[in-house]
């Protein structure tokens, strides 16, 4: 088992969708003067480890359930190939979770019991969305899972421990990081839709096919950045629109989701990759510095 194997293991390029809800909280904490740095990078924490706990679960799982198998289309896993134990990258998943939670203890200091709830759902939904008895990604609940859980409940929860309320500006600037991070499952699932299908996943690119999926894709991206207009209106907030200038970045991949299959979509997720760490840069710039 070697340092290059578990780093793959953890994926590191999934790990800005856990940050990028934080930054986003963050900034708009900021605006609201009350950013909290230790705060904040306790929450970065509690994300990144929940990811990594979600990533290392999906690997073993996918593996154990079949989905992983010799016809994979997409970047290697540690399971499938043999790199790991599986029993090892399981207990990796766990060792996770429970640094999340450790990180959880400041977070719940400041935040009550509400982001005790918010802890308990995140870390059960990171394992349940490939594991336990009724696996998410398996039934066709992935997409909305991550647009919960990587858009409202990541920015509001971090606005939340900073501030101690609610308000409009994070719960409308949730939305395109929620929508953006969704983006990157519905890529996912279109390019393993024959894996998956063979392996009974039934995601819901396996339910209601490719035209669905890559109609899907364009809306939320459609919708993504659209919704800044919102922000500016609703919360005051115009600086939301300097993430058009991510808009170029999303050309690449919406040509190879509409028009490719199989393999040649890995390209693609990767640019889906950057277009939401660049969006939600951005967005937190707008929100933080420019008022």
């Amino acid at each position: 088992m070697s340092l290059s194997a578990w780093l793959m293991a953890t994926r590191p390029k999934t790990l800005t969708a856990a940050a990028v809800p934080v930054a986003v909280g963050s900034a708009c904490a900021a605006r609201a003067g009350h950013f909290e740095p230790v705060t904040a990078l306790a929450a970065l924490a509690g994300a990144f480890f929940i990811q990594v706990g979600t990533n290392l679960t999906n690997d073993y799982y996918d593996f154990v359930k079949g989905a992983d198998d010799a016809d994979r289309l997409g970047p290697k896993r540690v399971t499938q190939s043999g790199l790991i134990a599986p029993k090892v990258v399981l207990s990796a998943a766990l060792i996770s979770f429970a640094l999340a939670a450790v990180c959880g203890i400041h977070l719940i200091q400041v935040g009550g019991w509400p982001v005790l709830a918010i802890g308990v759902a995140s870390v059960a939904a990171g394992y349940m969305y490939t594991g336990g008895p009724y696996p998410l990604a398996y039934h066709g609940l992935g997409d909305p899972f991550v647009f919960v859980f990587f858009g409202p409940v990541a920015v509001v929860g971090t606005y939340w421990v900073q501030v101690g309320r609610v308000d409009l500006l994070p719960v409308l600037a949730s939305v395109p990081v929620g929508l953006l991070g969704t983006a990157l499952l519905v890529v996912n699932n279109l390019r393993d839709i024959p894996t998956d299908t063979r392996a009974g996943k039934r995601t819901l690119a396996v339910k209601l096919g490719e035209r669905f999926t890559r109609v899907q894709y364009a809306a939320l991206l459609v919708i993504s950045f659209v919704w800044p207009v919102l922000l500016a209106v609703l919360a005051n907030s115009p600086a939301a629109l300097v993430m058009w200038l991510a808009v170029p970045l999303a050309l690449a991949p919406w040509r190879t989701v509409m028009g490719e299959k199989g393999a040649a979509l890995n390209g693609a997720l990767a640019q889906t990759a950057r277009l939401h760490a660049v969006s939600g840069a951005l967005l937190t710039v707008g929100l933080w510095r420019l008022g």
